[in-house]
């Protein structure tokens, strides 16, 4: 027969049963929140990882900080269910009390992981948010791409159509394949989203590029054309610009000292070499339109316009040097009136300063003063080198400018 303390006992017992599996039970949804938890920013992270593999590097080593932690937790968890198997049989109610502490004490390490979990899921959210918004740009950058490599495609195979030799646009519409290929393997696992962006980006520039080129070519072959004529006329009349380069010549062999033309010595033999040349690449330039290559055929017709443009400047500096000597012969006087006017406004400008002139614009003023004076003295002889006399009064005025030219620049604060 059982008496009243029996059943105190049994009332004692199965108080601290209820207890420790209402604690088991706060243990074990514990420990489901935290391990969802941990599941959760696990692929957060990877996702993170996805688009941003650079930033993502300390965010996955602090993830992996909270990550051990949790999974020690769940290791201490499981050994607490082990150690307190409150289904086997009745226990104590001290044995009940020892489960239910082991358990609450679980409960609050899991809690707090969960809690050092969620804190870094709350931080990480801007910047996934950040990032996420950046990924729906992704989408239209590779169909734009995509598009533009198409277009590009259509561009080239029309240009081949025509006859044209596409391979310039074509090695560019390579190029765009290519990156295009990259772009599609890597994908962001290995690109990240910027560098995918980047990339599709690219590949647009690249195609976009391909297509101009390829669409150019029937215009490029049109202007070649054009060109072939006017550079052919425009060699004729450089050519025909020999014979009175070389009449120039002698008068200025005739009529001056030598210091007047000795700088021309063999123009005429010059112009015609450079006529000459202009003529090879004028002639390789037609051979590669026969053979639809553009692009050199382009190339080839610069190349004989600088030749011509060489030589025309050439004769015009003989032609002009005697127009130059016979105004200076017939008149010595007029180039003087030049250089004294630059003289004279360079003058006025600095006795207009506060305080007239700067000391050191006056001592350069006064020296180009002494400078004219002295240059009508140049021309002596039967034969006067009026050619030096010219390139001393042009030397002059630039000196004048420069003048001028600092004063303003110290009138606008500049300095000297």
């Amino acid at each position: 027969m059982r008496g009243p303390g029996d059943q105190r006992r049994r009332g004692r017992g199965g108080q601290a049963a209820d207890a420790a599996i209402q604690a088991r039970e706060a243990a074990a949804t514990a420990f489901y929140d935290m391990d969802q938890a941990q599941k959760f920013l696990d692929g957060r992270v990877t996702v993170f990882e996805d688009l941003d593999a650079g930033a993502a590097a300390p965010v996955r080593r602090e993830f992996a900080g909270l990550s051990e932690a949790a999974d020690a937790a769940s290791v201490a968890y499981i050994s607490v269910l082990d150690a307190h198997d409150l289904d086997d049989r009745e226990r104590s109610p001290a044995e009940y009390d020892a489960a239910r502490r082991a358990f609450m004490a679980s409960t609050e390490r899991l809690q707090q992981i969960t809690r050092n979990l969620n804190g870094f899921a709350e931080r990480l959210a801007p910047r996934m948010a950040r990032l996420e918004a950046a990924l729906d740009q992704l989408p239209p950058r590779l169909t734009a791409a995509r598009d533009a490599v198409a277009a590009a495609e259509t561009a080239v195979q029309a240009a081949r159509a025509s006859g044209m030799d596409a391979s310039d646009p074509e090695a560019e519409l390579a190029r765009a394949k290519e990156a295009l290929a990259l772009l599609s393997s890597q994908g962001l696992g290995g690109l990240g989203l910027d560098g995918a962006m980047r990339k599709a980006d690219e590949v647009r520039v690249i195609a976009e590029s391909a297509r101009l080129a390829a669409e150019e070519l029937p215009k490029t072959a049109e202007k070649v054309r054009n060109s072939l004529a006017s550079v052919r006329t425009r060699v004729d009349v450089v050519a025909n610009r020999v014979g009175p380069v070389r009449e120039a010549m002698k008068v200025l062999l005739r009529a001056y000292s030598q210091a007047c033309w000795q700088d021309l010595r063999g123009a005429p033999e010059a112009i015609e070499a450079g006529v000459e040349r202009a003529r090879e690449r004028l002639d390789e330039a037609m051979a590669f339109s026969r053979a639809t290559e553009w692009k050199r055929a382009q190339q080839a017709l610069t190349a004989a316009r600088t030749e011509l443009n060489g030589a025309d400047r050439r004769a015009g500096q003989v032609t002009g040097r005697v127009t130059e000597l016979e105004a200076v012969a017939a008149d010595p006087e007029k180039p003087v009136e030049s250089a004294r006017f630059a003289v004279r406004d360079a003058q006025r400008l600095a006795m207009a300063q506060p305080g007239g002139a700067a000391p050191h614009h006056a001592r350069a003023l006064d020296a180009l003063v002494e400078r004219l004076e002295h240059a009508p003295k140049r021309l002596t002889g039967a034969h006067p080198d009026y050619w030096a006399y010219l390139q001393e009064l042009e030397s002059i005025k630039t000196a004048a400018g420069d003048v001028v030219t600092r004063i303003r620049s110290e009138r606008a604060g500049g300095g000297s």
